[in-house]
């Protein structure tokens, strides 16, 4: 039987039952689908006590997994009487394991048997879970430096509260009570935290309670258990979220940016749709399901308001203005020591370079999707998301509901890399909600809406101008940079001295010893949209940087890696971890004939890595890539699986876009709509990858995103190496064919 056979028994098919089903049939094996599940609710949680559930009037079926049963202990631990394991995590899973991070760091200090652990997201709109710095948001590799000293403490406090009940059941001295593998001993008599668990959740949790976990944990490479059910199919993202009498909607933007919709625009009610939402910023249409509401969509006819110039952004006009603020506009300055300028010009060699990279979409496998129950006193939220608590104050502002009447429940993410910090479609869910109360709706966004109103990560122009003495050492460096600015539109009264520091981000505080130094910013004013993409500015700056230290090696007549180590002589560090990857990547042995090698060492997110990628170009106009060899110092690695799963992943998300992602306006419209047009990197053109972890004794950084920017230079300097040809502006292929071609 194949899978189309499949699908077309199943009566209301989903992807996740589809994928299960399938999964099933290849292995010879049947697995039961059972819509008729009750569902239960998340009861919101904290403190201590029984976890609460709750029953939607009128549900019968859906395909969200209820919650732990159990008592809470501490607020972080549900324990059920089975000594099962629930640990909640305030960060949201896109697919860099943090659910698992998050709870080795608290298991870690209550002594439990990874495989009696569970972890789920944490209920939101309840700033317990929240890390100190974010308020809930899960970006900027953030989630484990944010949380880990606090989860330690979670977990410790979880243990102590079981070692006073067992003390408390049992006699003896708190002292003397001993945690070992989910069970507490003391006084000669034992008990697992099952049985312990509700006298535990009535003990007062310690303010200080003793670290005591030596490494049995965090460090090690453990099962991630959001694994099996993504393998499975039974893992539910927010595109896969289905609830009993739920509607389903698709909405249709301006296809120039800025559109707004007619007032009193009020359309024929299309085929097989139940109702046309007027969003402002776009048309919803609501049906039985989704693809009758998206033929509604594709059916209407809509005559968009546009503002002034809207349809004057075109990319050759972003990037002739570009252009000309780089050599008219007022910079503002995010760096300077010494006489930069000055030190140039009296180089016995000088340098001016100027390199440019393009807009870029997100391009997340699973699009914009958010699940929305609203009536006149309540209203609860499915979302894949990256910052469930804003969407508290999301709701709160369209519907006037309290924080307290408004439930999100956040879903596993296909991919995030920023977008889904956002909340536009959020907004859009909730505003839809509110037109059909009482039914949940489904808001899924078309691939075409997603890639073509994203907020982008900016275009930039860099011009880099240094100098070189007589020795071949650098002298001064300075570096402009023209972009428009993410954080402007949204905070800039406090952006300061005009300086957007997403821009500048790895321009800025570089670990080399380059003399003098200028860093300036122009803003771009342009009115294209702009976001936070994996790695910012980081993914912009590091290819402007190391592929202008690689040209000043060439032009000093030394190899790249020796340049640099020669630059890093107060950063040890940073030297440590460049000849980390060099000695990974064969530096100094030749490479096979008719390939090269390049390098690269950036500095963000509170790790270092450096890169060294192995590269042949069999044909003009295009290049394999055999091997990346990538060290990371990212302090304690607590999952050393994940830390390289991340950095693989960042590191081909690198390359594409170092290869061909880029994104083009023309008469105020992106031109790029789907995969056909914006190229990716497909399975069989990644090449291998090895990641070794520098462990120095560092601070606690981030690994999500810096493995993106070393493996774009690293790529272009292998490149420069092989055919002499210098690339200074990405794409490096702009006309490749795409995917299949």
């Amino acid at each position: 039987m194949s899978v189309k056979d499949l699908v077309a028994e199943i009566a209301t098919p989903t992807r996740r039952a589809v994928l299960g089903n399938g999964a099933a049939a290849l292995a010879g094996l049947v697995l039961a689908v059972d819509p008729s599940e009750a569902f239960a609710k998340k009861g919101p949680r904290g403190g201590t006590g029984t976890t609460t559930t709750a029953t939607v009037a009128g549900t019968t079926g859906t395909n969200i997994a209820p919650p732990p049963t159990g008592t809470a202990v501490g607020s972080w631990v549900v324990i059920a009487p089975d000594n099962t394991i629930t640990i909640l995590a305030g960060s949201q899973e896109m697919g860099q394991g943090i659910l698992s991070g998050l709870a080795q760091v608290l298991a870690e200090e209550l002594f439990v048997d990874w495989a009696k652990v569970r972890v789920e997201h944490a209920p939101s709109g309840n700033f317990t879970y929240s890390g100190p710095n974010n308020r809930g948001i899960t970006a900027g590799s953030g989630s484990m430096r944010g949380y880990y000293q606090g989860l330690r403490l979670a977990g410790a406090r979880a243990r102590e509260m079981l070692k006073m009940a067992a003390v408390a059941k049992f006699g003896g001295t708190l002292d003397s009570a001993v945690c070992a593998d989910g069970v507490v001993t003391v006084n000669g008599q034992s008990a697992t935290y099952g049985a312990l668990a509700t006298l535990a959740a009535t003990q007062a949790a310690p303010a200080t309670p003793p670290l005591i976990g030596s490494g049995r944990l965090i460090g090690k490479v453990v099962a991630r258990p959001d694994i099996p059910p993504k393998v499975d199919g039974s893992a539910v993202f927010g595109i896969d979220v289905r609830l009993p009498n739920m509607l389903y909607a698709c909405v249709k933007h301006s296809p120039v940016h800025g559109g707004t919709v007619p007032a009193g625009y009020n359309p024929p009610l299309p085929s097989g749709a139940v109702k046309v939402v007027n969003l402002g910023t776009a048309v919803a249409v609501v049906a039985g399901n989704t693809w009758a509401a998206r033929k509604g969509a594709e059916s209407l006819s809509v005559s968009w308001i546009l503002p002034s110039g809207a349809t004057a952004v075109d990319t050759p006009t972003i990037d002739a203005a570009a252009q000309s603020l780089m050599a008219t506009g007022t910079p503002a300055i995010a760096e300077t020591l010494g006489d930069a300028p000055g030190a140039i010009l009296a180089s016995a060699r000088q340098l001016d370079l100027t390199y440019s990279v393009p807009f870029m979409a997100h391009a997340t496998l699973e699009p914009l999707t958010c699940t929305v129950l609203y009536t006149t006193t309540a209203c609860e939220v499915w979302a894949s998301t990256q910052a469930p608590n804003s969407i508290v104050g999301t709701v709160t502002k369209l519907t006037g509901l309290p924080a307290t009447a408004i439930q999100v429940h956040p879903q596993y993410m296909g991919g995030g890399m920023g977008r889904k910090f956002e909340q536009d479609f959020v907004i859009e869910a909730v505003k839809i909600a509110q037109a059909v109360p009482g039914r949940p709706v489904k808001l899924t966004w078309t691939r075409e809406e997603d890639m073509t109103h994203d907020y982008y990560r900016p275009m930039a122009l860099a011009r880099v101008r240094a100098g070189l003495d007589t020795a071949g050492r650098i002298t001064g460096w300075s570096n402009r940079i023209v972009s428009p600015s993410i954080l402007y539109p949204r905070f800039a009264p406090a952006l300061p001295n005009g300086v957007d520091s997403q821009a500048v981000d790895g321009a800025i505080k570089l670990p080399y010893a380059l003399g003098a130094r200028l860093v300036e910013y122009v803003r771009h004013t342009t009115t294209a949209p702009v976001g936070f993409w994996r790695s910012v500015g980081h993914s912009i700056n590091c290819f402007v940087v190391e592929s202008a230290i690689d040209e000043l090696a060439l032009a000093a007549n030394v190899d790249p890696l020796l340049f640099r180590q020669r630059l890093l002589v107060n950063a040890p560090a940073h030297l440590a971890v460049l000849n980390a990857a060099a000695q990974l990547g064969n530096w100094s042995s030749p490479p096979l004939a008719g390939r090269a090698r390049g390098i690269a060492l950036s500095e963000g997110f509170g790790s270092i890595t450096a890169q060294v990628v192995e590269i042949s170009a069999p044909v003009s106009g295009a290049v394999v890539i055999h091997r990346v060899s990538a060290a990371i110092d990212c302090g304690i690695a607590v999952n050393p699986d994940s830390v390289k799963a991340q950095m693989q992943g960042a590191i081909i998300q690198g390359l594409t876009a170092a290869l061909w992602s880029k994104i083009t306006f023309s008469q105020g419209r992106t031109v790029q709509r789907n995969f056909s047009n914006y190229r990716v990197m497909v399975m069989r053109e990644a090449p291998r990858i090895d990641v070794t972890i520098v462990n120095q004794g560092s601070a606690l950084g981030g690994v999500g995103e810096p493995g993106v920017p070393a493996a774009i230079p690293a790529l272009v300097n292998a490149y420069a190496r092989l055919t002499g040809t210098r690339i200074r502006s990405l794409p490096m292929f702009p006309n490749a064919g795409f995917m299949d071609d």
